[in-house]
C-alpha cells in the first residue's frame, strides 16, 4: 500500500454538492508546479471539470508560483489535463450532460511521488439542503457534546 499525503481539499465542495461518485485522476503538471504543490500552494475553492475534445481538463484551480522557479514558472490559473482512461471520461461526460450533473474536484494528495486529484460527482445542493445539512451537524454536535458530559460524571 503506497502513503498518501493530501495536500489541499475542498471544504466547500462539500457545503455546495452532494457528492454522488468519487474517482482519482492523475494530473498533468510541470516541475515547478509539483514543487509548489509539494509546499501546499494550492487552492481548490473555485476549480471545476469538463470533457473538451475527449480531455478531461481541470480548469481555475489555481497553483501558487513557485519561488525558485524563475523563468519555467506556469501561469497559476491555467487549465490543466487530467489523466484518466478514455472510458471513464465519456461514462463521465455522458453523465454530466445528461443529467446536469457537476464534476468539482475535491482534494489533492500525493500518492507515492505522483500527485493525484479526487473528482467528485457532484448535484447541487438547493438552499434548503443546505440548511438541512447545517442543522444535522449542528443536532450531532450537541448529541456528541451531551455524550461526553454524561460521560465525565
Amino acid at each position: 500500500m503506497e502513503n498518501t499525503k493530501t495536500v489541499a481539499t475542498n471544504k466547500k465542495a462539500y457545503h455546495e454538492y452532494f457528492v454522488l461518485e468519487s474517482f482519482e485522476a492523475g494530473i498533468s503538471l510541470s516541475g515547478t508546479e509539483v514543487k509548489s504543490v509539494r509546499q501546499g500552494g494550492v487552492n481548490l475553492k473555485d476549480a471545476w471539470c469538463s470533457v473538451d475534445d475527449g480531455e478531461m481538463i481541470i480548469k481555475q484551480m489555481h497553483i501558487s508560483p513557485y519561488e525558485q522557479g524563475n523563468i519555467f514558472n506556469k501561469p497559476p490559473a491555467r487549465n490543466r489535463r487530467l489523466l484518466m482512461h478514455k472510458r471513464e471520461i465519456m461514462r463521465l461526460f455522458g453523465a454530466v450532460k445528461q443529467e446536469g450533473l457537476a464534476l468539482i474536484p475535491l482534494s489533492v494528495y500525493f500518492k507515492g511521488s505522483l500527485v493525484k486529484v479526487q473528482l467528485g460527482l457532484c448535484r447541487g445542493k438547493k438552499l434548503y439542503d443546505k440548511r438541512d445539512t447545517a442543522a444535522k451537524r449542528d443536532a450531532n454536535r450537541q448529541i456528541d457534546r451531551a455524550l461526553k458530559e454524561q460521560n465525565r460524571n
